[in-house]
């Protein structure tokens, strides 16, 4: 798609096409990384301190990149992340390749991290300033219920075709990966333009100002905002928890079937999440409107899916408990059935979320609040992955997901809290916004030609 006018459509578009190709690549090994990990020689312990490697470079690296999403601008920093995954990808395979251990592996997940934060915040601040500059009033909600159709799809197939492959071979699946990443890069570089957003130069010699002012605005405009605070404890909450349900599932499922060497159900099994997702990111319309034709309110309906949510997770820890060992049909029934409701309420959830919190956030410091937010959950995740390795490896992943469900169980009272304080001071104000960006740019002696929503 060769860079044209640019309108609403033309946007959109451009926003479910790059991120559909980017969550089918690298969806690709989701279905199998663990088994990959397994494959190569690890435990399940040190298969959840690799993924925390991932979860740690996101930490680390979440505010250095979003100064280049803020300076230098959301397309760039968007090809960055797929380059580096693209190499980080390769990294991975070699670690298996040549037998170069846990720490290889643990150095190529620090730089998918990287790759990763690259991407995070970047791409819905590029679609939220260029609607807003466009001046298109179409429901945010729904443009990221159309996004999360898109990935679940994308996500759907990738898994589906990452199983299928793995079960040829572990590592074709990451080949696979690699290809479609590049043509995700030369997607995002013909089609993509920043639009309500002017890049500013980035010097090195002020890489560490830059960086102090984007610190300062995710506390302003993050920590210290009274709805957005709550939403940021909730990411950690439930950082802690997901990726290690995400990964653990796998080995939990071929166990609870009995047939640990069936690698297409595993596949499958992501798969059914991408999908089940899918059809909750549907159900967001119905779900927020109310019989009368008015809108609920968001943070209600977030409380209620981070209850449900922490029940399905302590249900099918419940059932692999009662499982008898060597396997057991029945339980491995009510585990994936249990699955698939949590990732439709994920998948509704998901979209009415990041709508709820965008709606908070100035345009000047958009990218830098959804860093922080990544942040935070990438930040539970270094704790939870390790933590609950640990509890598997000395009891069992069903143990697990009975501690995991309490801790999910936290989001239910934030949600309500955010959602008490969101009544109290309504959404973001526009002419604030743009004061606001330009006095912290102001700060880092640069000059500020971010697009507002008064501009918009």
């Amino acid at each position: 798609m060769a860079a044209g006018p640019q309108t609403g459509g033309r946007v959109v578009t451009v926003y479910l096409v790059s991120g559909g190709l980017f969550t089918l690549a690298a969806s690709l090994i989701w279905g199998v990384n663990t088994l990959f990990l397994l494959d190569a020689g690890l435990d399940i312990f040190q298969v959840m301190l690799v993924n925390a490697a991932f979860s740690a470079g996101q930490v680390l690296f979440e505010v250095p990149t979003g100064v280049v999403a803020d300076t230098v601008g959301r397309k760039a920093s968007f090809a960055w992340g797929i380059a580096t995954l693209f190499v980080s990808t390769l990294l991975y395979v070699a670690s298996s390749a040549y037998g170069w251990g846990v720490w290889a592996f643990v150095g190529a997940s620090l730089l998918i991290g990287l790759g990763f934060t690259f991407q995070t915040g970047a791409v819905d601040a590029w679609l939220i300033d260029a609607l807003d500059h466009l001046g298109d009033d179409r429901s945010r909600e729904q443009v990221f219920a159309r996004g999360g159709i898109v990935m679940g799809v994308a996500m759907l197939f990738g898994t589906l075709a990452g199983g299928f492959l793995g079960q040829v071979d572990l590592v074709v699946p990451y080949l696979t990966r690699a290809g479609i990443l590049i043509a995700a890069l030369l997607f995002v570089l013909f089609a993509m333009r920043d639009i309500g957003f002017t890049p500013r130069t980035l010097r090195m010699s002020r890489f560490g100002a830059e960086t102090r002012v984007i610190l300062r605005a995710g506390v302003r405009y993050g920590l210290r905002h009274r709805v957005v605070r709550p939403l940021l404890l909730v990411s950690a909450a439930q950082g802690v928890v997901m990726l290690f349900l995400f990964y653990s599932s796998q080995p939990f499922a071929l166990e609870l079937l009995g047939r640990p060497d069936l690698v297409w159900v595993a596949g499958v099994l992501t798969a059914l999440f991408g999908l089940t997702g899918v059809v909750g990111n549907a159900l967001v319309g119905p779900v927020m409107r109310t019989r009368d034709g008015g809108r609920r309110r968001p943070a209600v309906v977030l409380a209620v899916g981070g209850l449900l949510s922490a029940i399905g997770v302590v249900a099918m820890g419940v059932a692999g408990v009662l499982a008898p060992a060597g396997g057991d049909p029945v339980m491995f029934t009510v585990a994936v059935v249990l699955f698939a409701v949590f990732g439709v309420v994920f998948g509704v959830v998901g979209p009415v979320r990041q709508a709820f919190l965008n709606e908070h956030i100035p345009s000047a410091q958009r990218a830098t609040v959804l860093s922080v937010d990544s942040f935070c959950a990438d930040a539970g995740g270094v704790v939870g992955q390790p933590a609950f390795g640990l509890v598997s490896r000395a009891y069992s992943i069903p143990v697990g997901y009975l501690i995991g469900g309490l801790v999910w169980a936290a989001s239910y009272p934030l949600y309500l809290w955010a959602g008490r304080n969101a009544e109290e001071t309504g959404p973001v104000a526009g002419e604030g916004t743009a004061e606001a960006g330009a006095a912290d740019a102001g700060e880092a002696g640069g000059r500020s030609e971010t697009a507002g929503p008064a501009e918009g």
